[in-house]
């Protein structure tokens, strides 16, 4: 198959046709392997993303128990995909739109989306949807690959408005193979959209390995046939992927198109909570392969390297993190409880009169 390359910083990251390295700038070891690339980011962000990274670990444990004890609906878990969830959202602005999967609960909250919301959306709760005004996301899409369409559209928005603004969104391996994923790609290089479309490829789609979801060599190489810039990345690397988000976002606002990541990552934990068992289809010793690697140990040691890092700073943010997941689902727990009214209503400007009936009907029955 011909190959062909265009070198910028992110070196032969940028995918044409083959198979490649994935663009990073840590090693394993924690060691800077790309100095060229390396984020232009002081000691404080450096430990802003450490601290994040740790938070965002120790709530998903958190999260991960509640709903063992039936205190959340639907879950997600994220241990392992850290880096790239921080990252992602770090490079971007304030005012940049989210628009994530039904996994990306971490980008909303460093968004501005509170804790106890997310908790609630879980539950199916209404006001886990009522996002706060100044407050630029979307709730997760569970339609697989429908937050593609939905990101062009919001791009196409902003371009229209002459607003410097990006639309980000996220899915999974197995979303590289809906429709959905392939018509905004296509739809926003046409376009030359200010968008971003991040692949988080986790090695699995529920139960379905990668090689059984796709011929290709790389989800990445799908973005050439729509004419969109794309790159893979060590989605273990924070820094990697904040610099790759940073540079997408850059010629996103200058008016050079979309860009499209594909982030090399691991989940640690099961697809759900809803009943998926990876033990089922994943090999025993498999996790422990990516126990070096995992973006905690690799940060850590760079952080550590420098003097930046200590197991206090640790130990401090592991607690900040348990008290504010204690806070936030006291005060989902909390909230008031929705009716069936609110439920009925909730979905219609006006209510039909077959949904009045059957308001009617359950008011009889006093529920």
């Amino acid at each position: 198959m011909a190959k062909t390359k265009q070198r910028n910083m992110f070196g032969n990251a940028e995918v044409r046709l083959q198979p490649i390295e994935p663009f990073a700038v840590l090693s394993v070891e924690g060691k800077v392997v790309n100095k060229d690339a390396m984020p232009k980011l002081s000691d404080e962000q450096l430990r802003e993303l450490m601290r994040r990274m740790v938070f965002t670990r120790v709530w998903d444990q958190r999260a991960v128990n509640l709903a063992r004890q039936g205190r959340l609906g639907f879950y997600a878990p994220v241990s392992g995909q850290e880096a790239t969830m921080i990252g992602s959202e770090f490079a971007l602005n304030k005012d940049d739109f989210i628009l994530p999967g039904y996994r990306d609960i971490p980008q909303l909250y460093w968004h501005g989306y509170p804790m106890y919301q997310a908790f609630l959306w879980s539950k199916g709760h209404i006001h886990g949807g009522q996002i706060p005004e100044d407050v630029h996301v979307l709730m997760p899409q569970i339609i697989i690959g429908a937050q593609y369409v939905q990101t062009s559209g919001v791009a196409m928005a902003f371009k229209q408005r002459g607003e410097k603004r990006v639309a980000i969104t996220f899915t999974g391996d197995g979303g590289s193979s809906q429709g959905d994923f392939y018509e905004a790609m296509n739809f926003a290089g046409v376009y030359k959209l200010p968008a971003i479309f991040v692949v988080q490829n986790n090695g699995y789609a529920i139960s379905t390995p990668f090689k059984k979801q796709t011929n290709a060599a790389s989800i990445a190489q799908k973005g050439v046939a729509a004419g969109v810039r794309s790159i893979q990345v060590d989605g273990f690397d924070v820094l990697a992927v904040y610099q790759a988000v940073h540079d997408a976002a850059e010629r996103a606002r200058n008016g050079e198109g979309p860009t499209l990541i594909e982030a090399i990552n691991y989940r640690l934990g099961p697809h759900s909570m809803s009943g998926d068992d990876p033990t089922r289809y994943r090999a025993k010793d498999e996790p422990s392969e990516y126990d070096e690697k995992e973006p905690l140990v690799r940060f850590r040691r760079y952080l550590e390297s420098k003097g930046l890092w200590t197991e206090a700073d640790e130990n401090q943010v592991i607690e900040e993190a348990k008290q504010a997941v204690t806070d936030a689902i006291k005060k989902a727990e909390s909230y008031e409880k929705m009716t069936v009214d609110q439920l009925i209503d909730a979905m219609y400007e006006v209510t039909p009169p077959h949904l009045e009936k059957q308001k009617a009907e359950f008011a009889k029955e006093g529920k």
